[in-house]
Parts: structure tokens; sequence; C-alpha cells
């Protein structure tokens, strides 16, 4: 996709609409199709793309496992109030998305990580058999990771290799091959704040 055709007008229910900062969902939205993706929840079609990612990867001896898919707004909010709490609210901001501002509540994210829970939702995760099984497979299945390392500035999010999102393998494949964020390669600047 070009950036002359970056979707500024798209329905809330597309796959590759743009969640950050500065681009919140509506209040009211809520994913209808959302479905059992083997132990969470996510859309339909990136529930299909997940499983038979995770399928693929055990067949080649990598278990990945599911931590969190898709969340409520209400879900967001207490989430993200646990963070404030913890990590004070420029910390949390750089951790942790405002209710109306997570691709979770878009059924398309999906946090990933090891059976045994080594190295679960931290940067080390990478360097996992799961985690760099993901890295150089995902956009085959239409997921990137959403939060690269060094795009702090573009993304306004700490590095999550565990983070996946799902925008189809046309715009996943795009996203890996380039080496830049889902805003760069659709033409969005960057949202690095609220």
């Amino acid at each position: 996709m070009d950036a002359a055709a970056a979707p500024e007008a798209e329905p809330p229910d597309s796959f590759t609409l743009v969640i950050n900062k500065n681009r919140p969902l509506a209040a009211d939205y809520v994913p209808a199709d959302l479905t059992d993706a083997g132990g969470l929840l996510l859309r339909a079609e990136a529930a299909e793309a997940y499983a038979r990612m995770v399928g693929d990867a055990a067949a080649e001896g990598v278990a990945v496992s599911p931590v969190s898919g898709y969340r409520s707004r209400e879900e967001q909010s207490r989430l993200h109030a646990s963070y404030t709490e913890k990590y004070g609210q420029e910390g949390a901001d750089s951790l942790s998305a405002r209710p109306g501002h997570s691709e979770h509540e878009t059924g398309l994210a999906v946090d990933i990580g090891n059976p045994d829970g080594l190295c679960a939702l931290e940067t080390c995760f990478e360097g996992t058999a799961a985690g760099s099984w993901t890295a150089a497979n995902a956009h085959r299945y239409g997921f990137l990771i959403r939060y690269p390392a060094g795009a702090e500035h573009i993304t306004g999010y700490a590095y999550e290799p565990w983070h996946l999102r799902y925008v189809g393998p046309e715009v996943a494949g795009g996203v890996h091959d380039s080496g830049v964020t889902l805003e760069e390669f659709l033409g969005f600047p960057a949202a690095p704040n609220y």
C-alpha cells in the first residue's frame, strides 16, 4: 500500500486501521467478529492466522503461548490505571495505551510468550525461541511486531517484541521488508505523545 492511499477515514473494522496516541478508536467500538483464538479473543481472520502461525511454529519445534488478546475499553482502563499507579503517568504512557488508544481494543493485537513464562512481557523475549521465530516469520501470517526497537519516537511506546498486530499478509510483509513502522509504511505522522 503506498502512502498516497493512506486510509485517513478507514472504518474502525479495517485491518490496517492505525490506532495510536493521536488516533483513538470510536468510544463505542467493539469488534463484531471476536472468536476464541486458543485462550484469548481475536477477530475471526486474525484468530485464524494466529492459529496457523502457532501451529506452524510448533511443527518446527517452537512453542508460542498466548498472553493477551482483545481487551474491552474497561479492561484497558484498569490496566492503564495499574501502570499509572506503579510507574506514574509518563512511565505508564510509554508502556501501556490509554483506554480508547489500545490496539488490543481492536481485536487485532495479541501479546505472545513462552509456555514456561521465560521473559514474559520483557524485551529479552526477542532472544527466546518463540521471540526469534516470530520476528522472522510473523509477517507471513499477517502479523507485525508493532512497537519495534528504536521506533519509540514514532510509535510512542517502548520496544515490545511480544506485541503482534494483525494487518494482513500484504501490509505485514511490506512493513517487515521495509524495516519501518506501520505509521511510516502507511504515511501517517509519528505519534509519540498524546
